[in-house]
């Protein structure tokens, strides 16, 4: 079949028989070459969205782009019937730079939450205390679109087409150590947080709030999630960020970059949680199949050997400064937020038509939460590109600001 790069005969052709759940941007991507995209008219755009987060490597990397070739001759599935090579190997190079000794494979980060809420609810029960069920989460949270993550993500129009839900979700305020505490009880099995809120407008947890996580857990019993499926593996310069804010999950969510591109999430496990799981308790049919965990394999050895987490701590401290200064230039934006290279800039309007023009200007940027532009550029980005991307906000955020004063 003949593939046509037209953007209105591909739209025209999705519109006919691809069901309508996204708003695309009007534009067809056809190549990628590290944080470049290329359009079919041969377009380049800088790319700070990165698949949301997801191309840790960068586009058409080739060392990925090797190893993935050869296992897509060699085998790709065998299914979780069988032992392969691959699983403990991924597996153990997730438990040393997590400190959590095992993992579950799944096919993205939404799986590897609903196998993080199974597996809380599992512990408890296994010591039959069946009475611990509910689950706290935060405002602002997301977590995925299946039904368990939905339940435990706070926005109200994502989640009131799809309830009831999974019932004993308590929502509260990032920060309010009171909500807190007087939300997490003796029917409590976790509680579950993003250790920096992605969707809900790059907004990290302050280390204050950690520590009254880490008490009331202490204090309670409860279990806890990090949610790192965006924020995890290298994207602030630290393996996790739930490591930087002194945070000891008890299950960890992972997905987006552990694949670079190629479907995979993880849900990590202590040693305790594991200790109530059995066989039979949860499973998957692609879950852990040697095509994502080659690719995993090969990222997670780049993220560490190849020296890429020194590379994001550096390219991170350069981009801080670099949205800091263009902060100061432009008072429309309220607040600079994040870590690495994942940042969320804060707008006094909504920041739609600011995406639209920048990508009229060839860089890739996403708003969230209405009026936020979060900057997720791959996690390979270079001191250039970051000045580029920059420069060009910096021109759309002063034509934006001209129009609000005529």
């Amino acid at each position: 079949m003949e593939t046509t790069t037209s953007l209105a005969a591909v739209a025209a052709l999705e519109a006919q028989h691809v069901l309508q759940t996204y708003t695309r941007q009007p534009v067809v991507f056809v190549r990628g070459d590290g944080t470049a995209l290329f359009d079919g008219e041969g377009r380049r755009y800088l790319d700070f969205v990165s698949g949301i987060g997801v191309v840790a490597l960068g586009h058409g990397h080739p060392g990925l782009a090797g190893v993935v070739a050869d296992q897509a001759r060699t085998l790709i599935q065998t299914s979780n019937l069988y032992y392969h090579p691959l699983q403990g190997q991924v597996a153990a190079r997730l438990a040393a730079l997590s400190g959590l000794p095992r993992a579950f494979f799944s096919n993205s980060g939404a799986e590897a939450v609903e196998a993080t809420l199974k597996f809380a609810r599992r512990y408890w029960f296994s010591q039959g205390i069946t009475s611990r069920t509910r689950f706290v989460a935060l405002d602002h949270a997301f977590s995925g679109r299946t039904l368990g993550a939905l339940s435990v993500t706070a926005t109200r129009s994502y989640r009131e087409p799809f309830e009831p839900l999974i019932p004993g979700v308590t929502f509260v305020a990032p920060g309010d150590v009171a909500a807190l505490e007087a939300a997490v009880d003796d029917q409590t099995a976790a509680i579950i947080v993003e250790p920096i809120q992605g969707e809900g407008g790059v907004r990290p947890l302050s280390p204050a709030y950690a520590a009254a996580i880490e008490r009331v857990c202490e204090a309670t019993g409860a279990l806890l999630i990090a949610d790192e499926v965006q924020c995890g593996l290298g994207r602030t310069g630290h393996p996790f960020y739930f490591q930087a804010l002194g945070l000891t999950p008890d299950l960890v969510s992972v997905g987006k970059a552990l694949g670079s591109g190629v479907p995979v999430g993880a849900a990590l496990v202590s040693g305790a949680v594991a200790a109530q799981i059995a066989p039979g308790d949860h499973g998957s049919t692609y879950g852990g199949n040697l095509l994502a965990m080659r690719a995993a394999d090969y990222v997670l050895t780049t993220l560490v050997d190849g020296g890429l987490m020194t590379h994001v701590q550096h390219v991170g401290r350069v981009f801080e400064t670099a949205l800091t200064r263009l902060a100061a230039a432009h008072p429309i934006v309220a607040e600079v937020r994040g870590a690495g290279v994942m940042r969320g800039l804060e707008l006094t309007v909504d920041a739609a038509s600011v995406v639209d023009r920048a990508r009229e200007r060839g860089l890739l940027v996403n708003r969230t939460a209405g009026r936020v532009v979060r900057l997720l550029p791959p996690l390979t980005v270079s001191e250039a590109e970051i000045a580029e991307a920059v420069a060009v906000l910096d021109g759309v955020l002063a034509d934006r600001a001209a129009e609000d004063t005529k």
